[in-house]
């Protein structure tokens, strides 16, 4: 029997934005519509729909199933893959009162072992009672759960196999917790955002209501990954929370394919969907792939930008590519957020033209204020940085200076935000928790400054290496280096750079002292290990011993290393050469 799709619009159900406490008071509400969740293929065939009624229907007997095996208040690692049984087990969870900790499929994560450690890691953190996914990853979910104490690793038809619980569960109430959503990318230590149900349906709630805007028949699409907080909260839990429907391809598939995204925008007359900058600029490069008529963005009035720095290029690059498609550029909405404040934490205004403010860099680099660019600053020194709009209402934002003060207009300096979205810390790390907060204002480690009103962000100051969205440790990639014979324990630098195409990871370690072809050798080993390591190729420069930069306490200044390498202070190593086919990669 052909599936059917959910409808844009509910026959009946009045649009509501507001007033739900928790998730489970959301989605009660939604499933008196018609609207839900819709699943394509690779082909771009719909091979699944959930009606919100079906969802909250096939939750509650899956959540009298888990309170039948775990008491309430356990935590369930679920690996995050896009299909409707994601979607019940997540829900199940809120109306048994049990944790959620979204973990990610193996995509682009550095092989079997690398995705092993990586899982293993958020199950041990998450303190899990149980580790959840699809029947084709459950031997790696028992193989990374082997020897952690306490944990039943399921497949989704096993979990709904469990005998249902006699007594009813108790779903989560308005000042409990609502998930742990962890970094995509760490393998060594990862943090676990801890997300409430006050912080979560008041960031769905800034979203809906006063970012996107939300019409009674709008309807989204995504491809972003569900254990990415863009993909969770953004296109899962927001257009549920405002009864919308969203229909949804795996983000393997968006890789493999992605014209077949803007293809389900155009038969579907969709009018909301987002992106980080990449996204927009592969989709642009395979522009002339599509059949003539075969797109049509006429109807997107929202084409969000986030999970990375937003690039002008990349969006002028799209706007260029579908402009004859009726794609109208005033869709691109510019935001900025992070896992910490939920996901968002500013909006630009809708219908508004995205505003590039073009700096010197050269001034910026010498005294931390974004000088705009002059008709005599070389093209080298010019940098566009995209505005990011205003805080929500009811949020706040700061940049301060090293000295903690205020800054003015202009001036770049540490990005601090407060409002009622933010987490309340990372899940079972107190000390963590504690440094990231100044009495109620969150350290976001961005760099950033204002003008005009709007938050523009230039960077991070934090160490934390961010790829299209997808967050790596500097320390996983270090540790792995070091091991690489020929290379120095202690001596590895691992950080990334913006060339106005997009961020690359650059690794410098310092060598032993070797022939020629030993060194070609040696380069070729340390771009295999991090590739395994971190899922991403990067430049590799080989560094004359003592080429680090330490602080004062004896540790590894990696600003310092990297400002040498911007300086060209390692000239005279050797530089990897990157296939540019494997950088094009490393972007998807």
């Amino acid at each position: 029997m052909a599936v059917i799709p959910t409808p844009t619009t509910n026959k009946a159900l009045a649009l509501k934005l507001a007033g739900f406490a928790t998730l489970t008071e959301a989605l009660d509400y939604a499933a008196q519509g018609e609207t839900g969740f819709n699943f394509y293929n690779l082909r771009g065939e719909l091979a699944a729909s959930q009606t919100y009624e079906a969802l909250r229907r096939d939750a509650m007997t899956l959540a009298r199933r888990l309170a039948g095996r775990f008491e309430r208040g356990s935590r369930i690692a679920i690996v995050a893959e896009t299909s409707p049984e994601f979607m019940i087990a997540f829900f199940a969870c809120q109306y048994a009162g049990m944790t959620p900790a979204p973990m990610p499929m193996p995509v682009n994560l550095g092989g079997k072992e690398g995705y092993l450690n990586q899982i293993r890691q958020m199950i041990t953190g998450a303190q899990a009672s149980a580790a959840v996914g699809p029947a084709a990853l459950r031997g790696f979910l028992e193989e990374a759960a082997d020897g952690v104490e306490g944990v039943e690793v399921f497949d989704f038809a096993m979990l709904n196999a469990l005998p249902e619980s006699a007594d009813a569960p108790k779903a989560f109430g308005p000042e409990e917790i609502c998930y742990i959503q962890y970094s995509s990318g760490s393998t060594s230590a990862p943090k676990g955002v801890v997300g409430t149900q006050a912080s979560v349906t008041a960031n769905l709630h800034g979203i809906t209501a006063h970012g996107l805007k939300l019409h009674a028949d709008d309807r989204a699409a995504s491809w972003l990954p569900l254990y990415h907080d863009m993909g969770l909260i953004g296109f899962c839990l927001a257009p549920m929370y405002a009864q919308r429907t969203v229909d949804f391809i795996a983000t393997s598939d968006f890789v493999r394919r992605p014209l077949l995204w803007l293809r389900i925008l155009s038969e579907n007359r969709t009018t909301a969907t987002y992106s980080p900058s990449f996204g927009y600029e592969l989709s642009a490069r395979r522009a002339a792939r599509a059949e003539n008529g075969a797109i049509d963005l006429s109807a997107l009035r929202i084409a969000g930008i986030g999970g990375d720095m937003v690039r002008p290029e990349a969006l002028q690059l799209f706007a260029d590519a579908f402009r004859s498609a009726g794609f109208d550029p005033k869709a691109f909405l510019p935001s900025y957020g992070l896992a910490e404040s939920t996901l968002a934490i500013s909006f630009t205004d809708l219908n508004d033209p995205v505003k590039v403010d073009y700096v010197d860099m050269r001034h910026y680099t010498r005294s931390s204020v974004a000088q705009p660019a002059s008709a005599l600053t070389s093209p080298e020194h010019r940098r566009g940085f995209v505005l990011c709009g205003r805080a929500l209402p009811g949020h706040a934002i700061e940049v301060r200076g090293e000295n903690g003060a205020l800054l003015g207009e202009r001036a770049v300096g540490r990005i601090f935000i407060k409002g009622p979205s933010i987490t309340s810390g990372y899940f079972s790390d107190p000390e963590a928790s504690s440094a990231m907060f100044d009495g109620e204002w969150l350290d976001t480690g961005d760099m950033g400054y204002f003008l005009d009103g709007q938050i523009v962000i230039t960077g991070r100051a934090k160490d934390l290496i961010i790829i299209n969205g997808r967050n790596i440790w500097p320390q996983d990639i270090e540790w792995a280096v070091e091991k690489v014979e020929g290379v120095r324990q202690g001596g590895v630098a691992a950080f990334s750079v913006d060339d106005g195409h997009g961020e690359r990871i650059v690794v410098v370690a310092e060598r032993r002292g070797m022939s020629e072809e030993a060194l070609a050798e040696l380069k070729r080993e340390v771009s295999r290990v991090i590739q395994s390591a971190a899922g991403a190729p990067a430049e590799v420069v080989l560094a004359k011993p003592h080429s680090m930069v330490l602080t004062s306490s004896g540790k590894l200044s990696r600003a310092k290393v990297k400002a040498k390498y911007l300086e060209g202070a390692f000239d005279e190593a050797l530089a990897l050469e990157e296939e540019p086919r494997a950088l094009a990669e490393a972007r998807v």
